[in-house]
Formats: C-alpha cells, structure tokens, sequence
C-alpha cells in the first residue's frame, strides 16, 4: 500500500481539512493489518486503503463526517450486515475495528 503522507501533505498545503481512517485491530481473517490508513480530504479525494475496499465507502462517509464535526469515531466492521446494523460485512469472515480522526494543524 502507498504512503498516504505525500498526499496528506498537498491536502494540508491547500488548506484543506483531512482525516485519517487506521485499522487498530484485527480478529481472524482481514484484507488490512492494525495500521492501515485510508486518509480523506474534506473535497473527498482518498489515499491508502483500510480494507481493500470492502468497507471503504462507509469508512469515507464517516471521515467526511468527522472532518466536519471534529468527533473522532472507533467503527467496527464484521462478518454480516447484520452484525453490523447499518454497516456493510467484511466477505474475508473477520472483524476490524477502524479509528477515525480529523487531522487539525
């Protein structure tokens, strides 16, 4: 996976607002390792991936949100739809947990 750090960097000397998606933990099978990062701009431009994109659209929804009201998230992500409510399941039969912060300079 690319470094989302060159891309952070242009965000930030645009002005823009970002925020930063990392897996902090992981149980059984997951496309991602605690650590993977997925960073979002507040126009919604992406860098890195969090899950390869199974769970992307949401984690991006919930950055986009965070970037706006400053109020970090932890969300997690499972084997079905239904262990999620309203979230999309992981196909690989895992869990992540996926820490979602707003950047602030």
């Amino acid at each position: 996976m690319r470094d989302i750090l060159p891309d952070v960097e242009r965000w930030r000397a645009r002005g823009e607002r970002v925020a930063v998606a990392t897996v902090v933990s992981v149980a059984g099978s997951a496309p991602r390792r605690p650590g993977a990062k997925l960073a979002v701009s507040e126009k919604g431009e992406i860098s890195g991936s969090v899950s390869g994109g199974c769970v992307e659209p949401a984690v991006i929804e919930t950055a986009l949100q965070v970037i706006k009201d400053g109020k970090p998230q932890m969300l997690e992500f499972g084997i079905s739809e239904e262990e999620n409510s309203e979230q999309i399941g992981l196909a690989c039969g895992g869990t992540i947990h996926v820490f979602v912060e707003r950047l602030d300079w």
